[in-house]
């Protein structure tokens, strides 16, 4: 099957993912999909929703160590960090937001084991924005309402002007 990443205004963004009941080969495929559109992309992390599965897991690959994680959620977290973020949903928009600067995940590999993970900064980012993603939530609600609605207004400007390949950066107010 063939997948495409959903972008702002789809409905599948906004849906919470399924838990996974059983790792099969249908997951394992899936999982190959998804780091292939990932690195089409290019992305750090993609998570199911993203191209319309409705499934808890995602993909992310930090310095050359591609991983899966299903079921995910953070367990502990602390911390402030503030980080130009973006999104594959998203488009042509990067904005900073401020996230815990520690997270402690559980969530299961593909061999169906449990595992923890503790992150810190970019990683710790990486996977609070796709836990975001498998709970429906998108960047635009982490924002200030100030930032939102520049985000917003960008957002449909660049819509309008696809010609402009340049990432929008937007700075905390």
């Amino acid at each position: 099957m063939a997948y495409n990443i959903r972008t702002f205004g789809d409905p599948a963004l906004k849906v919470c993912a399924a838990q996974i009941t059983n790792i099969d080969g249908k997951i394992v495929k899936l999982v190959d999909e998804m780091f292939e559109i990932m690195y089409q992309a290019p992305g750090l992390g993609l998570a199911a929703t993203q191209i319309g599965v409705q499934k808890q897991l995602f993909v992310y690959d930090l310095d050359d160590d591609p991983f899966v994680l299903i079921n995910p959620t953070i367990v502990e977290s602390s911390g402030e960090w503030v980080y130009d973020e973006g999104c594959l949903s998203i488009p042509g928009l990067s904005v900073e937001i401020a996230r815990p600067k520690l997270v402690l995940v559980r969530g299961t590999n593909l061999d169906g084991n449990t595992i923890e993970i503790e992150a810190d900064e970019l990683m710790a980012r990486l996977f609070q924005h796709e836990i975001d993603h498998l709970q429906g939530v998108l960047m635009f609600e982490r924002m200030t309402p100030d930032q939102r609605k520049l985000a917003l207004s960008e957002y449909r400007r660049r819509e309008e002007e696809p010609e402009s390949s340049e990432t929008t950066h937007l700075k905390l107010s």
